[in-house]
């Protein structure tokens, strides 16, 4: 079954004495037979949780509607609202629950936005990195069950089930001490060998300015590298290992309860850990208040 084709977008120039050159680029898109295993998947979980009903809608990355399938027992209005949580998470490529939370925090002028519905429920579909399209589901038993039935369904496209995700690694886990981050802070010099021109094309990462104050659960990240750089407090860092009791979360998230096994490190201040994908990574302890930048790199 073929769930993904290739398309070749092209401009062709051709120069006054008769030669052409063509400038192409080639395109992953989602299929309508994509679009119905993203369906079967959410179908199938919303069974296995006994859900009471539900609308499932796939658009493609451009937001345009793909599929839509209306379990018995859905509200009427759940139609529109499933295809118009799709349509946001696609447009805007991030799970709708980001918007929702973003509007009950205060920033109710982002409900102005054209096709643009802010509800748990929307979760983007990737494919090897890329977003091809994005599944919305409403009608549910809750704004949570809709937000777990999407997610089935986009895991569903790469029959991503928990237990083919990848515990092992092939790149090491970096670790640079404090001293030699002083030093190379004192100077100005790379702390580890550059890509050149690697953000070129485009933005492909994420800072975060993250805070703890507790011991975290374990993180698997299948397609982010983290680059973390400790600013405030300690913390003791398992990475490795193999995570208990997995979950998705989101597709290509996933969390475990904690990590057997692995590498246990004790950070601080000035320490910088580069923990590629997809390691398990786990903050055992913390002595609050834990300050640190990470760096998602895709």
């Amino acid at each position: 079954m073929k769930v993904l084709k290739t398309v070749t977008l092209g401009l062709m120039f051709v120069a006054m004495a008769g030669t052409s050159q063509a400038q192409v680029t080639d395109k992953r898109v989602l299929t309508l037979e994509g679009a119905k295993k993203v369906i079967a998947g959410a179908v199938a979980e919303a069974k296995k949780k006994n859900a009471p009903g539900g609308v499932i809608a796939v658009v493609d990355d451009g937001g345009n509607l793909m599929a839509l399938e209306r379990l018995d027992g859905t509200f009427a209005a759940g139609a529109n609202i499933s295809v118009g949580k799709a349509r946001t998470a696609a447009l805007f490529k991030k799970p709708t629950k980001v918007f929702e939370d973003i509007v009950n925090k205060g920033r109710t002028t982002m409900v102005a936005l054209n096709d643009f519905t802010p509800l748990q429920g929307g979760v983007p579909i990737t494919w090897e990195g890329k977003i091809v399209g994005a599944v919305g589901v409403s009608g549910a038993a809750s704004a949570q069950q809709d937000e777990e039935l999407a997610i089935a369904g986009a895991n569903a496209l790469e029959s991503m089930g928990v237990s083919a995700a990848p515990m092992n690694h092939a790149l090491p886990v970096t670790y640079i001490e404090s001293q030699t981050v002083k030093a190379a802070f004192a100077k100005g010099s790379v702390l580890v060998g550059e890509e050149e021109n690697m953000m070129h094309a485009a933005r492909n990462y994420m800072v975060h300015a993250s805070h703890r104050d507790k011991a975290g659960i374990a993180e698997i990240h299948e397609l982010d590298t983290d680059i973390v750089y400790v600013l405030e407090g300690t913390a003791t860092l398992v990475t490795g290992g193999t995570a208990i009791e997995p979950k998705p979360i989101a597709p290509h998230e996933i969390r475990g309860q904690y990590i057997e096994g692995g590498e246990t490190r004790k950070l601080v201040p000035g320490d910088v850990v580069i923990i590629p994908n997809p390691v398990p990574h786990w903050f055992k302890e913390v002595s609050s208040p834990f300050n640190y930048y990470v760096v998602k790199v895709r």
